[in-house]
């Protein structure tokens, strides 16, 4: 990222960076992104209900939402890995999105064939299979993302990548559990048919990500660059050196050595101390929304609001509200660049927050509701597509699918689990003083934001 920001452009101009084909790209990738993580969450964990499973054994089936936590322990194989055929057809990134997809196209349609009453150890490594699968893909499409524009798209891939997410949560999660409740005979008992009708149905839309990665182009070859070249030269070194090790292990070490350790020194080298003020920023940049949300779904149902109000205000306002508000925060990085709306989106999320003491002042309000659950979302939106676009410019190009799925673990981390003390303070102090504690957390991410900007060094610019 350049340490000058670009001098604002015309609104329409800046709207029109959606028309690019990148851009456009990345809604169905997003799509694609999407569809499968509440097949194995929320949708999953309602059909094992209905057909009778114990609780205790339907939460086992959320560990498999680990494998998007540790997804930076295989992204290195993904950075350098060469895929046999397929990487000569496709290229390395689309040959890898392509195994990615296909494997979560056969995952979902194994889910399908399931039966949990009577195979239910089949149904769980299937959902192993999907939630590695797509872990995978999330990986691919964060590099491919990076490495197909400069930096001045990414907030605009960003923005459309959230778009085609969501679009595929709320047909993953109410479109699958309408497709089962219309075909099912009897609505009201459980029956395995139609729920393998809807998982179908599901599968089948994975064709969209896999027609748009047979369709689009590879991005341009990346050449090693001086420094690059020079840590390839001594892991040569590092081989004839132990060269009397067997030569599996050897290799091993090497390749271990450039995939896994190079693209970590890659990333303390080139920001030296500022690697700090980056890393806290990156852990605690989300943590006013997180920590929010962690307990907003028990807020609702403290405040009496009942299931259809949340569906219709939550999942179709907040849904909208966080399209907009990426779309928005994509023409605002255009137009003003990165660090402004970093800052902007952070400050814009910490008063929100305060909204929600507001509204716990308030009790049952589903006007209010909806002002409070727009504003936030909308604000989210603006916040994120500036975060994923602050993200990208931090990567190396050379090593993009490794340092980007290590920053989007670091970023969860810290607010997770501080947000697992959010129920004890609630407790203790009550609603109103919990919204306000969260967003005043969020305050001292403003100060690091500064401090992060202060000696911005300049990222890899992609040309395509």
């Amino acid at each position: 990222m350049s340490s000058v920001e670009p001098q604002p452009t015309p609104w329409l101009q800046s709207a029109k960076i959606y028309l690019h084909p990148r851009a456009i790209t990345l809604l169905f990738l997003g799509f694609s992104s999407g569809l499968p993580l509440l097949l194995v969450f929320g949708t999953l964990s309602f059909w094992l209900r209905e057909a009778g499973v114990e609780r205790s054994v339907i939460t086992y089936f959320s560990w498999v939402g680990l494998a998007y936590g540790i997804k930076w322990l295989w992204a290195p194989l993904v950075d350098c890995l060469q895929l046999p055929i397929l990487s000569r057809l496709l290229g390395r990134r689309r040959s890898w999105l392509f195994l990615a997809q296909t494997m979560l196209l056969a995952g979902l349609a194994g889910l399908a064939f399931s039966n949990p009453l009577e195979h239910l150890e089949f149904m769980a490594l299937m959902a192993v299979l999907v939630a590695f699968s797509s872990a995978t893909q999330d990986i691919v499409i964060d590099a491919y993302r990076i490495e197909s524009a400069e930096d001045r798209l990414q907030a605009a891939m960003a923005a459309t990548y959230m778009a085609g997410y969501r679009i595929a949560m709320i047909v993953a999660g109410a479109g699958a559990l309408a497709i089962a409740a219309w075909v099912s005979p009897t609505p009201d008992s459980y029956d395995q048919s139609s729920w393998r009708v809807a998982y179908l149905a599901m599968a089948s839309l994975m064709l969209i990500g896999i027609v748009t990665t047979l369709s689009v182009s590879e991005p341009n070859a990346i050449l090693m660059d001086e420094e690059t070249l020079e840590q390839r030269n001594k892991v040569i070194q590092y081989s004839e050196k132990y060269a009397h090790l067997p030569n599996i292990l050897s290799r091993f070490l090497s390749w271990a050595y450039v995939a896994v350790a190079c693209p970590f020194i890659d990333f303390i080298k080139r920001y030296g101390k500022q690697a700090v003020i980056i890393l806290a920023l990156i852990g605690t940049y989300r943590i006013s929304d997180v920590i929010l949300g962690i307990m907003a779904n028990v807020f609702y149902v403290d405040m009496g609001f009942t299931k259809g109000e949340i569906a219709q205000i939550i999942k179709i306002y907040g849904v909208v509200m966080t399209i907009v508000g990426a779309g928005l925060g994509g023409i605002l990085v255009n137009r003003f660049g990165v660090m402004k709306i970093l800052f902007s989106g952070a400050l814009l999320v910490s008063l929100t927050n305060l909204l929600f003491a507001w509204l716990a002042t308030l009790g049952h309000n589903t006007t209010a509701l909806t002002i409070v659950i727009s504003l936030d979302n909308l604000s989210g939106g603006i916040a994120t597509a500036a975060f994923i676009a602050y993200l990208s410019s931090l990567t190396n190009i050379q090593y993009s699918a490794t340092q980007y799925a290590l920053f989007s673990s670091v970023m969860l981390l810290f607010p997770k689990f501080l947000g697992g003390f959010s129920g004890g303070f609630v407790d203790a102090y009550d609603y109103e003083w919990f919204f306000i504690s969260v967003a005043l957390i969020g305050l001292p991410v403003l100060l690091l934001i500064v401090l992060a900007a202060r000696n911005i060094k300049p990222s890899n610019e992609n040309e395509n």
